[in-house]
């Protein structure tokens, strides 16, 4: 039985490591994905992506939050998605960045998105009792995520697959993204997957 199972860790708090660029708050996130047979007795595939709810509404959108200055853009992007959709898997292409205002604080943001190939979800996760996720098609998807930003970089997700997603391997130690979001180092060995 995999330790990352068992344990559920808190998210990261605060805001005192978060980065900014020119007084914008730096976040990133994923659009965590995966192919699934359209029915048992079919060969035809269909791509999914899972949103996540906002704490505060049903609201629902991709993962994404604060990029932190003791981690890397793609560490603190896989880090997120753990946190508050519960997943892990292969991350991919850097999508873009979009500089957008919060709704709530009237203050300006500049965000990352990846792609992520989701090769597990996790029964435990930090934010568990605060989220709800929810796989779906890309078109409801769309109509659904209460972000235009996060449509757009749906949409550039969607070009980059035509094309053909890149996935560099590298070979990553549970520890680190367990430390990243404030838990207890393991000695075990995971694959996790950053960009070139």
């Amino acid at each position: 039985m995999q330790i990352k199972k068992l344990v559920s860790l808190p998210s990261r708090t605060g805001r005192h490591l978060q980065r900014y660029n020119q007084g914008c708050r730096l976040v990133v996130g994923c659009i965590p994905y995966r192919i699934r047979k359209a029915d048992k007795s079919s060969p035809n595939e269909e791509l999914e992506v899972l949103l996540i709810s906002s704490q505060k509404n049903s609201n629902m959108m991709f993962p994404k939050g604060g990029w932190e200055i003791d981690e890397d853009i793609e560490l603190a992007a896989s880090r997120e998605t753990l946190e508050e959709a519960g997943v892990i898997g292969s991350l991919g292409d850097k999508l873009g960045k979009w500089i957008f205002k919060s709704k709530r604080q009237e203050k300006f943001h500049e965000g990352s998105m990846f792609s992520l190939l989701v090769t597990e979800e996790l029964d435990v996760w930090p934010e568990k009792n605060v989220r709800q996720r929810k796989w779906m098609t890309v078109n409801e998807a769309r109509e659904v995520c209460a972000h235009s930003w996060m449509k757009e970089a749906l949409d550039k997700f969607l070009l980059v697959q035509r094309n053909g997603p890149k996935h560099v391997a590298c070979s990553c130690r549970t520890e680190e993204l367990r430390a990243s979001i404030g838990g207890q180092g393991v000695e075990e060995e995971v694959d996790c997957y950053l960009i070139s």
